[in-house]
């Protein structure tokens, strides 16, 4: 066989074998996202302006941060499922930069008296209990799935399902939320956020050990 020849089977082969990881993580993450969805459906119900607010860009910058914040999360999931798979933070810049942006335009466009209320908002302490809770079942199913696969870095791939999870509850915790301003999502959905990627990290240092 030419040298030529065995890269192309060996290529193949490598190929095919991280098809099945994919495929698993997929599907978990297709679990994680239905999950979310039927514990935030039956634990808040949306708004009841909904309809109204779909139209302010506010109320959308909070699922684009929050879906932003998920992909990213997501990636850093793939690569770390793999043996010796490793991450770059960077990926996380995008998100990252977009809440920057949402912060100062709304803090140009808002008087600095009102930049305490606004972050304070009416329902910090909702979002810090219910994004969590709609994240722990996501959590669960991440979590599961890397313990079929082979992460080399067990704290870090749980961390990052814990981000996953984390954003995963928080865009559907949104659709109940009446807070809209950037400055309330930068610093509480941020915070509900941290919590499961802490808890990931923690589920992660523990059962994906090898």
């Amino acid at each position: 066989m030419r040298t030529d020849e065995l890269i192309h089977v060996l290529a193949q082969d490598a190929a095919s074998a991280e098809t099945p990881p994919r495929r698993a993580l997929l599907a978990a993450l297709a679990l994680a996202t239905v999950l979310a969805a039927g514990v935030g459906a039956l634990l808040l119900d949306p708004r009841a302006d909904i309809a109204q607010a779909a139209h302010q860009a506010r109320f959308l910058a909070k699922f684009v941060m929050t879906g932003a914040f998920g992909a990213a999360a997501a990636t850093l999931v793939f690569r770390l499922a793999r043996p010796g798979g490793s991450a770059s933070l960077r990926v996380l810049a995008a998100p990252v930069a977009f809440v920057a942006v949402a912060v100062t335009l709304e803090m140009l466009v808002t008087p600095a008296p009102e930049w305490r209320a606004r972050m304070m908002g009416a329902n910090w302490y909702v979002c810090l209990a219910y994004v969590p809770l709609i994240a722990a079942a996501p959590l669960v199913a991440l979590v599961a799935t890397l313990r079929q696969l082979a992460p080399t870095r067990p704290t870090l791939a749980g961390a990052a399902a814990g981000l996953t999870a984390g954003a995963i509850g928080a865009f559907f915790y949104a659709a109940h939320c009446p807070d809209d301003s950037p400055l309330f999502g930068a610093v509480w959905y941020t915070l509900a956020i941290l919590i499961v990627t802490c808890a990931g990290a923690l589920a992660g240092s523990r059962l994906l050990r090898w």
